[in-house]
């Protein structure tokens, strides 16, 4: 086993949020990082903190849609002491709105950064850890790959798709103990995600209580480089939803549907934006999005969907129960 101080780490989509969360929580231990995004100021920023707990940093700009930048990304953080320890897939994008008023070009966008960007990670880390004998690959996935969004089908495309990319890739890597794909899933995140969001419903969007921490990801992710296992779920509304959704799909999708038909209504207006799903934003660079505070929790979607989604799972496995 080698010491932190030894390890090399790749983290993408490192330049704010889950993140930055996690970058900043390496460093404590001091291995040498490897921070990848597709802005080179916010990385600096990023470093510049990492760099204050004493651990080697380097940064390098790589958007993860680019298999080529993705393989020079690999290439960089190998030869700087001859192998990778730990990948950490992070980098990711939103977009709101009805399936037919999203563009296409941006749903095509939100799959090959959350989808096709974890594959091209995986794809180019996975030969060095064959070739080492160990390693461990992050795929930060979200609930959202164990229950659908609606109004973000692409989103709830890509996370689903993520779930079974990452499960495929486990059995390929079977014969191989010592390296490790392990899958997080968090619930919602208080960071600047939803303001980097592309948004098509014309309505202002927010996340719903409770809200975690995502210094709560960044904890799971220094538990798990030490003890490795296949998956954590973060934040008790993560275990509710997939329950909920386990039990009773049907039920639990179109009451959130409803629900968040029902918020869009009363919602404040807002022009349409493709957020940060082709270019990046200059803005957001934070761990925190600062939700904690401003949300409320009787004006919220999703807290309401989760609720009644898991008071549908407990009527379904009553009457299941019934009938037997």
């Amino acid at each position: 086993m080698k010491t932190w101080k030894q390890q090399v780490i790749v983290v993408t989509g490192a330049s704010s949020g889950t993140g930055r969360a996690i970058a900043v929580r390496l460093a404590k231990h001091q291995p040498t990082l490897v921070l990848a995004s597709r802005r080179e100021a916010a990385l600096e920023q990023v470093a510049i903190e990492c760099r204050e707990s004493g651990a080697d940093v380097h940064i390098l700009v790589t958007d993860m849609r680019n298999a080529n930048e993705v393989a020079h990304l690999a290439d960089f953080a190998a030869n700087l002491s001859g192998s990778i320890d730990v990948w950490v897939n992070n980098a990711g994008v939103l977009a709101a709105g009805a399936l037919e008023e999203v563009p296409p070009a941006v749903n095509e966008q939100v799959i090959l950064t959350n989808l096709v960007g974890y594959i091209n990670g995986a794809h180019q880390v996975i030969p060095y850890f064959k070739k080492q004998g160990y390693g461990l690959l992050f795929n930060n996935i979200s609930v959202g790959g164990w229950v659908p969004t609606p109004f973000a089908a692409a989103y709830s495309a890509s996370k689903f798709g993520l779930r079974g990319f990452s499960e495929s890739l486990k059995g390929e890597l079977s014969n191989h103990p010592n390296i490790h794909v392990i899958d997080l899933y968090p619930g919602f995140l208080d960071t600047p995600g939803i303001q980097h969001a592309a948004n098509y419903t014309g309505k202002v969007i927010k996340p719903a209580p409770p809200v975690y921490d995502p210094m709560k990801v960044a904890d799971s992710v220094v538990e798990l480089i030490e003890s490795p296992r296949s998956r954590a779920t973060i934040g008790a509304a993560s275990g509710f939803l997939r329950l909920a959704y386990t039990l009773f799909p049907k039920l639990s999708r179109n009451i959130t549907a409803a629900v968040i038909r029902n918020y869009l209504r009363q919602a404040d207006p807002i022009n349409h934006t493709a957020g940060n799903v082709l270019l990046p934003l200059e803005y957001g660079t934070s761990i925190h999005g600062a939700w904690e505070k401003k949300t409320n929790p009787r004006k919220s979607v999703l807290i309401t969907a989760m609720l009644a989604a898991v008071a549908a799972g407990v009527i379904a496995y009553s009457h299941a129960g019934r009938k037997e």
